[in-house]
């Protein structure tokens, strides 16, 4: 399997067929987090198709400097809560639009998990789930949401240390 930033030479040579192989590769996770950040189905595809838009007009020309998820995660994230930002603001309600969280969170099995979860800081939350969900390294995460490592590291602490202590999340945390 050809490595993303092989296939994004090939693009930025002109290779159409490389870009396809990127969107694949990457357009269920870019969903997910997408409809993790609207809630939305239709809402998450044109993220999707955005994300991807925007990834295209880098071409020719575009370095990745680090893992491609990590370099879509904040372009997924700003579109996803442009596009809700948008939706509040268009329907007149400034109530809704002052209301809005940071992220939002998808459907768990578990209602008690989702419940502490919501309890975090927005965040603690994101730093959580893309730790966790998502599969980030603690660098990542930093670069993804252009935060010092240390930073990233305390969010992590501070959220995990909470969910330990919540007995709807302690028993996730026992040996």
């Amino acid at each position: 399997m050809e490595s993303d930033r092989d296939l994004i030479e090939r693009v930025n040579a002109g290779d159409a067929e490389a870009f396809e192989v990127l969107y694949r590769r990457h357009r269920d996770w870019a969903y997910r987090l997408a409809w993790r950040f609207t809630g939305h189905h239709q809402d998450a595809l044109d993220v999707l198709q955005e994300t991807f838009v925007y990834l295209l007009k880098k071409f020719p020309g575009f370095e990745l400097t680090a893992s491609m998820t990590t370099f879509l995660y904040p372009v997924v994230k700003h579109l996803a809560l442009n596009l809700r930002w948008r939706q509040a603001a268009g329907s007149g309600n400034m109530e809704a639009v002052a209301a809005l969280p940071d992220t939002r969170m998808g459907e768990t099995s578990r209602a008690e998990l989702a419940a502490a979860l919501s309890a975090l800081s927005p965040e603690q939350r994101e730093v959580v789930l893309m730790r966790f969900v998502d599969g980030f390294s603690l660098d990542e995460i930093g670069t993804a949401l252009d935060i010092p490592l240390g930073t990233a590291k305390s969010r992590l602490y501070k959220a995990l240390r909470f969910l330990r202590n919540d007995p709807r999340t302690r028993a996730y945390f026992l040996d």
